[in-house]
């Protein structure tokens, strides 16, 4: 069970959002911070393979966070940013803790 001393991390949720058009009037696209929180990590897989002449390597791992507030929309389509790297999100799940207490967000780094 997750408790609030558990949360020892502060990541970056980011979103995407149109900043402005160009000359054909097509959006332009610029990631923004959500909400800057808490969070615990806890590493699921890595995986290193070779593609295309290099050796590419992959991090999975869960982040837990407080629901409620800006941070409870957070979506699959959003990305992190934690330990100088970003995080794109696979998926957001309520936790076993009881409903709106904690979210988990499985995400992937690297590649």
């Amino acid at each position: 069970m997750t408790a609030a001393g558990d949360l020892d991390r502060r990541i970056v949720i980011e979103r995407s959002i149109v900043v402005g058009h160009d000359e054909y009037n097509y959006p332009i696209y610029d990631w923004q911070p959500l909400a800057t929180v808490s969070a615990s990590r806890s590493d699921v897989s890595d995986t290193e393979r070779a593609a295309y002449g290099t050796i590419v390597s992959e991090l999975v791992s869960r982040f837990v966070i407080r629901a409620g507030g800006l941070q409870s929309s957070v979506r699959p389509t959003d990305r992190l940013a934690y330990d100088g790297r970003t995080w794109n999100i696979m998926g957001v799940k309520e936790t076993k803790a009881g409903r709106n207490r904690f979210l988990e967000i499985t995400a992937k780094t690297g590649g």
